[in-house]
């Protein structure tokens, strides 16, 4: 299901959408603010690492 939402700020459309993009992520949105997009994704795993005592950032 793809949900999509839209303002007008200023003279610039500002857009949010999720349920197209990044569908094996577990939340994944598409930003738009005129000509500016952005994915953002979040991935998780079901179990925590016991020995794990840092949080793994990848870019």
């Amino acid at each position: 299901m793809i949900v999509s939402r839209e303002i007008e700020i200023g003279d610039k459309k500002f857009s949010i959408e999720t349920g197209r993009y990044a569908k094996q992520a577990n939340g994944a949105v598409m930003v738009r603010y005129g000509d500016t997009m952005v994915l953002v994704t979040a991935v998780v795993r079901d179990e925590a690492k016991e020995d794990q005592d840092f949080f793994p950032l990848q870019v």
